[in-house]
């Protein structure tokens, strides 16, 4: 009995011993298969990292505002009788521009020229007749002093005729007129925009930290929206004198000219304040960076030994971007070779084709395509 159970023991142990090694032999089996049937290369762009020179800036965003500028408007109500500027057209400082009516205040002009007349001979008759001493000399005085109240008189009428002509205070554009003929204007009813284009201030802020940086005469650059292709440059000309203090931003005022005047007050405008450039400066396409909560990375290609290709995954700290580059503080060197598209395909150690038939950009400046 104990012999039959020995050998059932022996002969399931060996049952089981063959199933392992036919399983393992299956395993390796299915190893080498897999080998055969290895994907391809994945098919990517590469750029070789190099040094460049690069123009650090601060970016914000800023308006436009006239060095000059005012909506021109009467002090006195009046009608309007003629209307002698254009909407839209140049203006020149002392250019008459509007003229209210002044029917009544010419007539007590005249009136009172006419009063001035009377007091200037009066003066005169009693001139002689203090001299011959046919009248007191308090009755001299007061022709006298009627004679000042004429003239008065007629320097205060001709101030207010002359406050009903309305001038450009200053050269610039005239906008669109907000007025017309025969109407009837209160004080302070607007007339027309004027505007001093050239040149032009712009206005933005910046966050208290670059404080130490902004300084009267550095440079400017800016684009502005539906302005396309263009940059203009300027200057800080001025920065405020205290930090706001719900937003810890300092405005910066800068002077840009516009001899074209193509831009214009309340545009929205890009500024950037140049810095000094940097030299040795790491960069490659955003492109070519992998994005990930636990750290940015990108891929450097290497060969595999085996007369291909192949990626390892390099960790990398970025620094400032500027168009379709972003420069790398840390993780790569000159001379490396990385992709620059096609990583959201890759894995550590993944084999590669390089075709770099077709680059994506590359541009510190790029520009859209036309469509």
């Amino acid at each position: 009995m104990l012999k039959r159970m020995l050998l059932m023991v022996f002969l399931v142990a060996l049952a089981v011993a063959g199933l392992v090694l036919w399983t393992l032999r299956g395993i390796e089996k299915g190893k080498a298969m897999g080998a055969l049937f290895a994907p391809p290369p994945a098919g990517v762009t590469t750029v070789v990292v190099q040094a460049q020179t690069w123009q650090p800036v601060l970016s914000a965003v800023g308006s436009m505002k006239a060095v000059n500028g005012v909506m021109l408007s009467t002090d006195l109500a009046g009608i309007v009788s003629e209307i002698a500027f254009t909407s839209g057209a140049p203006v020149k400082k002392g250019d008459v521009l509007v003229l209210l009516d002044t029917q009544q205040e010419d007539a007590q002009l005249r009136s009172a020229s006419a009063r001035l007349t009377l007091a200037k001979a009066d003066l005169e008759r009693k001139r002689d007749l203090l001299v011959k001493r046919a009248i007191a000399q308090s009755d001299w005085e007061a022709a006298e002093s009627q004679l000042s109240q004429m003239l008065a008189a007629v320097e205060e009428m001709k101030a207010l005729v002359a406050r009903k002509r309305l001038a450009a205070p200053f050269d610039g554009l005239a906008g669109i007129r907000q007025i017309n003929v025969g109407q009837y204007l209160q004080p302070g009813a607007p007339i027309v925009p004027i505007e001093s284009l050239d040149p032009i201030y712009v206005e933005f802020a910046l966050p208290q930290q670059h404080f130490e940086t902004l300084t009267v005469g550095k440079k400017l650059r800016l684009g502005a929206t539906g302005i396309t292709g263009r940059m203009f440059d300027g200057e800080i000309t001025a920065i405020n004198s205290r930090v706001d203090e719900k937003t810890r931003n300092v405005t910066v005022q800068g002077t840009v000219k516009n001899g074209d005047h193509a831009l214009r007050p309340g545009m929205f405008v890009n500024v950037e304040v140049l810095l000094p450039e940097q030299t040795g400066v790491l960069t490659v396409p955003a492109s070519a960076v992998a994005y990930a909560p636990f750290g940015d990375s990108v891929y450097v290609v290497k060969d595999d030994g085996q007369g291909g290709r192949e990626v390892h995954q390099q960790f990398v700290k970025l620094g400032a971007k500027r168009g379709d580059q972003v420069a790398i503080t840390s993780g790569i060197a000159t001379g490396d070779e990385i992709v620059s598209s096609g990583v959201f395909k890759l894995r550590p150690n993944a084999k590669v084709k390089v075709d770099n038939s077709v680059q994506p950009g590359n541009s510190t400046t790029p520009k859209p395509a036309d469509t």
